[in-house]
């Protein structure tokens, strides 16, 4: 929502989140069982809460760790959790279990993305789909939805492009949803812009699992299941807006032609 060294009060934070979290200071207050009379006080700037009120109403809020400090320091507390690059040295033990977790989706295409959907990481198998991208998407900080979704990118390649498309920006919304965060109301916004392929979204097959992304390399069109891995209860900020994508083969056909690809 708002940078660490935003001035609004930290009640006007509470109501802001509190809304877009579509509750109202009855629900809120009967949930985080203090009273309606102190939630209004707080939000006013009647009252001034204490570090752990801030944490446990964020807690119910499901506010990001990021946006709590921030809170925290409208409030006049110190910030509690950490973010540590991931090249810190601190953070050996994530970068050993994240390149562990990519190497062993092998020969299956895996990456770790950040908060803003910017590559972090990625295996090799990622890399043999990369044939045709223009140079200048693959330039740091690669995003991942840029690069899947631009007419320069993998989009020509995405045999269902209509269907796969939608569902990426159904879980770009679901992410702005949670998080209200402007970067990524921008991307939406960006990619809203790109060429939108002719064709409408086709209904998956009654059989299917999940929506697959239909994609053509070297003459073959492999069907891959997209995967999310998080981290559990994280208390460092970087470690809780990375996410694990994994594609998993949809069938044996592309199973077989991943391995033959390695």
């Amino acid at each position: 929502m708002h940078a660490i060294h935003t001035q609004r009060p930290v009640g006007d934070l509470l109501r802001e989140w509190r809304r877009h979290r579509r509750l109202s200071q009855l629900d809120l207050a009967n949930h985080a069982e203090i009273s309606t009379r102190h939630l209004s006080f707080v939000e006013s700037g009647r009252a001034q809460p204490s570090r752990d009120m801030i944490l446990h109403l964020a807690e119910y809020l499901d506010i990001p760790l990021r946006e709590r400090n921030a809170l925290l320091v409208a409030a006049g507390f110190a910030p509690v959790f950490p973010e540590r690059p991931l090249e810190d040295a601190s953070m050996d033990a994530a970068r050993r279990l994240i390149e562990q977790l990519l190497q062993g989706f092998e020969p299956y295409p895996a990456l770790t993305i950040d908060r803003h959907w910017h590559l972090v990481a990625s295996n090799q198998a990622v890399l043999r789909l990369m044939d045709g991208v223009a140079p200048e998407l693959l330039q740091p900080p690669i995003n991942v939805l840029r690069l899947s979704l631009h007419p320069d990118g993998l989009a020509p390649r995405i045999r269902n492009l209509a269907e796969w498309r939608a569902h990426l920006m159904h879980r770009l919304q679901q992410q702005i949803e949670a998080t209200h965060d402007p970067h990524l109301i921008a991307l939406r916004r960006e990619l809203q812009a790109l060429p939108a392929p002719a064709e409408t979204v086709s209904r998956a097959p009654a059989s299917a699992i999940a929506v697959p992304m239909q994609l053509e390399v070297r003459g073959q069109v492999l069907s891959m299941i997209s995967t999310t891995t998080v981290f559990g209860s994280p208390v460092d900020i970087t470690l809780s807006e990375l996410a694990l994508e994994a594609f998993v083969p949809a069938d044996a056909q592309t199973a077989e032609a991943l391995r033959q690809m390695a």
